[in-house]
């Protein structure tokens, strides 16, 4: 934090995710407030803040390489500003519609692709590749409070300013973020580009480059087989402490915050863990200890088993803030400075996609089974999740290995 340039990307990357959260709050409030929206009409606006990443992903990747990072996030950030005050700024004259921020949620998120591809690649360069897992510790960390706190925080902007100027400070969120990558001095280069390939062949470039890597490989796999179990169980954990066991629905929010807190503490002490542990080590070691701990959450039940699963869900949120750390931290370091878009771009696709499917098992195993039933499959996900790490050369290193 002592390095200014960092200091200026992370206090832009903090503002952004700021501005992110308030929006998840504050768009969908603008609709039910000002258009009297549907329950449908909301769901829809919640499919689309995030379907950017499955439409665009894999090009944005490509494009990104073809430019400056720290240009790309400032026209990011210039765009969803735009986007964002016209929400308030149409409101205000009374001329607002669905479809506007229909318009408005899906470009949102298709700026934030290129936005958040672009942050990953950048870090890199910018900061050394021997430091990246203490740059990764501070964003990740902050990241996940964010997560834990952010929402809430928007829902009280909201409650104090009303949703369209909630929106309005989202929108000089991004602002400031983009004034705060503009005072960056380290010079970027341009990127260098074969202008006969194109985009499609840059876009198969990059996911070959991931298929065949012998870290990233078992990398994405373990992220993908995490993000598919943890979406799983956080789906039907309200189903189940609501209908199963008529708990109320502030006891599911502090569920779900005690694995935001987990998470933060896990990408906070990463470094630590990462030096005692080795790198490669560390992810599957901690996965392997957390296995039981993974198998309590589906016991969920009334008296001492919620504070059971709570502890459990705790610990192994904890190792997933190790992992997220730790193996982005690989993902950056042994990919060549011209592949970084794209690189991230594939992984951040897979790990979107694995949202997505689920969804669709919690969904699927919820109706046809149980809810319990989702949280077991969730479960024994997440308990195995440490296994491609482990079966791949990560397995016994205890640097991190180069490009």
């Amino acid at each position: 934090m002592r390095d200014h340039d960092f200091r200026m990307l992370f206090s832009a990357a903090v503002v952004s995710k700021v501005g992110t959260h308030i929006g998840y709050i504050a768009l969908p409030l603008v609709a039910i407030e000002t258009l009297d929206a549907s329950a449908g009409q909301v769901g829809v606006l919640g499919m689309l803040s995030t379907v950017a990443f499955l439409l665009i992903g894999l090009p944005a990747g490509a494009w990104v390489d073809r430019m400056r990072y720290r240009r790309t996030m400032i026209a990011a950030d210039a765009v969803r500003a735009v986007l964002l005050g016209s929400v308030p700024l149409a409101a205000l004259f009374d001329a607002l519609t669905i479809t506007q921020l229909y318009a408005v949620v899906l470009l949102n998120g298709c700026a934030t692709v290129f936005f958040d591809v672009a942050a990953q690649s950048c870090l890199p360069d910018l900061v050394g590749r021997d430091r990246l897992v203490a740059a990764n510790s501070q964003l990740n960390s902050w990241d996940a409070a964010l997560q834990a706190g952010g929402r809430g925080g928007g829902g009280f902007l909201v409650q104090a300013l009303t949703a369209p100027v909630a929106v309005l400070a989202n929108a000089l969120g991004f602002v400031c973020s983009a004034l705060l990558l503009g005072r960056i001095r380290k010079p970027e280069a341009r990127p260098e580009r074969d202008r006969r390939k194109t985009l499609w062949a840059e876009i198969g470039e990059g996911v070959r480059f991931v298929a065949r890597h012998t870290v990233l490989r078992p990398v994405a796999m373990a992220g993908s087989c995490t993000n598919l179990s943890v979406f799983t169980i956080t789906t039907m954990i309200p189903v189940v402490f609501r209908d199963e066991l008529g708990l109320p629905i502030w006891v599911v929010g502090l569920f779900l915050s005690i694995g935001g807190i987990g998470v933060f503490a896990g990408a906070l002490s990463a470094r630590r863990v990462g030096d005692r542990l080795g790198p490669g080590r560390a992810p599957w070691i901690l996965g392997m200890y957390t296995v039981p701990f993974a198998l309590t959450v589906p016991l969920v039940d009334r008296g001492w088993l919620l504070g059971a699963a709570a502890g459990a869900w705790l610990l192994v949120t904890f190792r997933m803030g190790v992992d997220n750390v730790l193996l982005v931290s690989f993902r950056q370091r042994v990919t060549p400075t011209p592949l970084l878009g794209r690189m991230n771009a594939t992984i951040r696709f897979l790990f979107t996609g694995a949202l997505a499917v689920g969804g669709g098992i919690a969904a699927t195993v919820g109706e046809f089974a149980s809810a319990r039933t989702a949280l077991w499959v969730g479960a024994v996900g997440l308990a195995g999740a440490w296994l491609p790490v482990f079966l791949s050369p990560l397995r016994t290193m205890r640097e991190l290995p180069d490009e």
